[in-house]
């Protein structure tokens, strides 16, 4: 197991492959409730020789049960925000330190040295209540940062907006990520021009504005901060690492992650390009589930980036759901 995870994060295109499946073999054999689904299927392991052959688990299992491979204790637990209409989902993380590696291994391939950046996060939903991924995420960004300025905002619009013109008139690159509805507020209140300023949208109304579809906000965001393009994230709670998009809702994934989609009609049927319901495999997921099929509507190009295009019809609206189209 240990020799696994040390080959999770230096993974490459050519290794995916089997590492993937060895990974499979390993959570099969050792995650109870995935085994159990694996099982349900009447599939023979014995003929999965491609990633695209490999059950997913549904992430709603993720809010009925304790999904964890090996005989094990969690380190930690990260719990979605969801509403007070919905089963929040758990995630039983064995080894902190992987969700940490990830992350950061994460933002260096996509953004570099956090030591370059000022990293200011605008999550107001997220900090009022416990076990978020995405607070944990930003705060060690933030101190990996070592700037100053870095640091979390929840509704100081005003004192943000003081940072950002000083941050800008020095120069210094600066990340602001945040929640949707708080970023559509503060770009309300407060519009400027940021030059040398990065818009990170993490999606999520959160109840707080009426849902819009995402290039609307974008749209408005551009506008009022007379920036070229918003970037997003896409990330969940059930997953340990993240894919980013650097404008146009366009997202693109670390190496030891890979999205793939399925039929709606015919979960089985799974393609790594084209229009359906996205499956995620995530490595860094080996000590829960690194197969997950999400209840997110998207398409994936020839390149292998993709788009979230919505939500299925019926599924639980998640505290931090994109937007729909």
């Amino acid at each position: 197991m240990k020799e696994i995870v040390n080959n999770i994060l230096s993974v490459s295109a050519d290794t995916f492959k089997e590492l993937a499946l060895k990974i499979f073999q390993l959570q099969y054999a050792g995650n109870t409730v995935y085994n159990k689904w694996v099982n349900a299927l009447n599939i023979n392991i014995g003929a999965i020789t491609e990633i695209s052959d490999i059950p997913f688990l549904p992430v709603s299992f993720f809010k009925t049960d304790k999904v964890i491979t090996g005989n094990v204790e969690a380190e930690h637990v990260f719990e979605s925000s969801g509403t007070t209409q919905t089963i929040n989902s758990r995630h039983f993380v064995r080894e902190l330190d992987l969700y940490t590696d990830s992350f950061t291994e994460g933002f260096r391939k996509f953004y570099g040295n956090p030591q370059d950046w000022c990293i200011i996060g605008l999550l107001p939903s997220y900090l009022e209540r416990k076990g978020s991924s995405l607070v944990m995420m930003v705060e060690e960004l933030i101190k990996l940062s070592g700037n100053s300025d870095s640091g979390f905002y929840l509704y100081e619009f005003e004192k943000l907006a003081n940072v950002l013109q000083e941050l800008e008139a020095r120069k210094q690159k600066t990340l602001l990520v945040g929640v949707t509805f708080a970023l559509l507020d503060f770009a309300e209140q407060f519009p400027m021009n940021l030059e040398f300023t990065t818009i990170m949208e993490t999606g999520g109304m959160k109840g707080r504005r009426t849902e819009m579809v995402r290039e609307e906000v974008h749209a408005i965001l551009k506008g009022q901060f007379n920036v070229p393009a918003v970037h997003s994230e896409y990330g969940m709670t059930e997953l340990l690492s993240q894919g980013y998009s650097f404008g146009e809702g366009i997202f693109n994934t670390v190496p030891w992650m890979k999205v793939l989609v399925r039929d709606e009609d015919d979960p089985l049927l799974v393609t790594e390009k084209g229009r359906g319901l996205i499956n995620v495999i995530d490595l860094a997921n080996i000590y829960s589930c690194s197969f997950i099929a999400t209840d997110d509507v998207g398409r994936i190009f020839d390149d292998s980036s993709f788009e979230v295009l919505g939500r299925r019809d019926n599924s639980d609206i998640r505290g931090c759901s994109l937007m729909v189209v």
